[in-house]
């Protein structure tokens, strides 16, 4: 009896072991889905507003640059994981006509301010009172990102956490 016992402990806990091992090695999954989305192809609603440091973002005003949209909140797990590539990004592209907002999704100021902080951000970041620019861009849920082409027209829509290599790949298409 002594002995099954112990033949059954040692089975579990290879079996905990080897899970360990497989949790603590794989990868998480940052390339985003391309969707279909009616706002493609067509000029992007316009917005504008308060960024968390106090500033003020236009759209209007990037005209001539290839614009990165992301929706993004706090409490999104998805975004946590994406919010070091997008600041990679911003940083590689901060010189080269393309720019990067961050829209903050249905979250509190405190949140998002505490999420900018930790994660560094590199690109600025509105908010978003009431939901309306997600409203605009059918936003259902983060991290949701729009890549726009330099004359104002959406060229992409992306569900879920976006990879430094695959925004490189999106904004290479939409320059060409």
């Amino acid at each position: 009896m002594k002995r099954v016992v112990m033949l059954i402990s040692l089975g579990i806990f290879v079996v905990i072991i080897v899970f360990s091992v497989f949790l603590g090695t794989r990868q998480p999954v940052t390339d985003a889905t391309d969707a279909n989305s009616p706002l493609l192809g067509k000029i992007a609603p316009s917005f504008s507003g308060s960024t968390l440091g106090g500033g003020h973002w236009s759209l209007r005003a990037e005209r001539g640059d290839v614009v990165v949209i992301n929706f993004w909140a706090s409490w999104c797990e998805p975004c946590k994981v994406e919010a070091p590539n997008l600041s990679t990004f911003a940083y590689q592209e901060r010189n080269r006509g393309v720019a990067v907002i961050g829209v903050v999704f249905n979250d509190t100021v405190a949140g998002a301010k505490a999420f900018d902080a930790y994660y560094g951000s590199l690109y600025p970041s509105i908010v978003d009172p009431g939901g309306a620019i997600a409203n605009d861009y059918g936003v259902e849920s983060p991290p949701t990102t729009f890549v726009l082409n330099k004359k104002g027209r959406v060229e992409a829509t992306l569900l879920g956490a976006v990879s430094v290599a695959q925004l490189q790949a999106v904004v290479k298409r939409v320059r060409e």
